[in-house]
């Protein structure tokens, strides 16, 4: 990885090894947005239908990347940030996300230390889940608050590599068919399988760290549309893969849990990890414990940073008179904001007393609601943006971009409605 790169604009890459070292921002927005959560629900999938929803994950895989490569494109080709996009579009759509910003956090904060917090209690028994999650969140919140991009962009590097590691490692173990896995390819829709067919397709890395990709090229150094070869490269490889991790915890529902009645929630992680060890030993089920507390734990510190700074960038954007939100933001300066410090605050120990519910299930299902809420908004002013004079030539969405992101705008807003309408009942 190169050194980070705050206000500095440099040159753009010209070959593939050179694009190669800069690759980073696209992995951090892809793994951040697949959680433990995420995970379960493809192996629920799995174990129902088997491998015939795969081509599901391919096309949830593919709108994943035309999100991130769409707001990539919109802060190198536009010279301004999401969240100044967002304001020339009224000053509703900063009220929006502030608010959702708000409460979505304190909800997420306890989710994520929580989902962290169970694979270490499975491995290390001596803390109940709410310690280790407490430790987690302590963890996270030292690594974001003293930590620079440079850092963070390792670490999470470092966890990507063991999730691939022991999250397609377990696939492999488990020696699928070729051929099954080649016909899952088929679009196809049998009888009660609409539901996790849009769950694959919109639910899976699909969270608001999307929005923050942008802000990470910027601690890159990426700025202008010479970059966007490089974005588009970067983009590609985060999210092709965790699309990877996905059709291997799809093989692994599949082939071990068929014919089962999967838990849902994290501590269905914690029940495939038993079935391991049972079919091929203990030795199966330690790696896989790894595997998911760095799925965890990466989606908990791309939080803390990625959406500290949208929050710290939003709070910019709105005390800002008209026509200085559109300034060039150096990171740096995000990073070390109140507004910035304030949100890592915020997402860490406030939601510590939601930890001291014992089985806090009503508290999944409002995250569910609360992140479902937010992608429509993302893909829908996206589309907006992208065909506006505040972008040039290059910018500009073409008829495939276009054509995914209505796609996205209804999926999304579909699943949006699904989710509410779930809560209330």
């Amino acid at each position: 990885m190169s050194s980070e790169v705050d206000h500095n604009v440099v040159a753009a890459p010209a070959d593939w090894r050179a694009r190669l070292k800069q690759i980073g921002p696209g992995v951090m927005a892809a793994a951040t947005g697949v959680g433990a959560g995420d995970l379960v629900a493809t192996m629920v999938a799995g174990s129902k239908y088997g491998y015939t929803l795969l081509w599901a994950v391919v096309i949830g895989t593919a709108f994943k990347l035309a999100l991130g490569e769409a707001v990539g494109r919109w802060h190198l080709t536009s010279g301004q940030t999401i969240l100044s996009g967002w304001r020339t579009l009224g000053k509703w759509a900063l009220w929006y996300f502030g608010a959702y910003a708000a409460v979505w956090g304190f909800v997420y904060g306890a989710t994520a230390m929580s989902a962290s917090g169970l694979p270490l209690n499975a491995l290390f028994p001596v803390l109940s889940v709410r310690y280790w999650a407490m430790l987690c969140g302590l963890a996270g919140f030292a690594l974001v608050w003293f930590g620079r991009y440079a850092v963070l962009e390792k670490v999470m590097t470092v966890l990507v590599g063991v999730m691939f590691v022991t999250v397609v490692g377990t696939a492999v173990l488990v020696t699928p068919s070729i051929g099954d896995v080649a016909w899952g390819l088929v679009p196809r829709l049998p009888d009660g399988s609409l539901v996790y067919v849009l769950g694959l397709v919109g639910g899976v890395g699909g969270t608001i760290t999307m929005a923050a990709y942008g802000y990470w090229t910027i601690a890159k150094g990426w700025r202008g549309p010479t970059w966007l070869p490089m974005m588009r490269t970067d983009n590609a490889i985060g999210y092709v893969t965790t699309g990877v991790f996905v059709v291997a915890m799809l093989i692994v529902g599949a082939e071990l849990l068929a014919g089962h009645e999967v838990v849902t929630g994290d501590k269905g992680l914690l029940n495939l990890g038993d079935t391991l060890a049972a079919d091929y030993g203990e030795w199966a089920r330690i790696p896989f414990l790894v595997g998911f507390f760095a799925v965890s734990f990466t989606s908990l510190i791309g939080v803390w940073n990625g959406v500290s700074l949208l929050f710290a960038d939003w709070w910019r954007t709105l005390r800002a008179p008209e026509g200085a939100a559109d300034e060039k933001v150096e990171y740096r300066r995000l990073e070390g904001s109140r507004a910035y410090r304030g949100y890592v605050l915020w997402l860490t120990f406030p939601p510590m007393f939601l930890l001291f519910l014992d089985q806090p299930f009503q508290l999944t299902v409002v995250y569910g609601a609360l992140g479902a809420l937010f992608m429509p908004f993302l893909a829908g002013t996206l589309l907006v943006l992208l065909n506006s004079r505040r972008v040039g030539a290059a910018g500009r969405s073409g008829w495939v971009s276009n054509t995914v992101l209505v796609a996205c705008v209804a999926l999304f807003a579909y699943l949006a409605y699904d989710q509410v309408v779930g809560l209330f009942e």
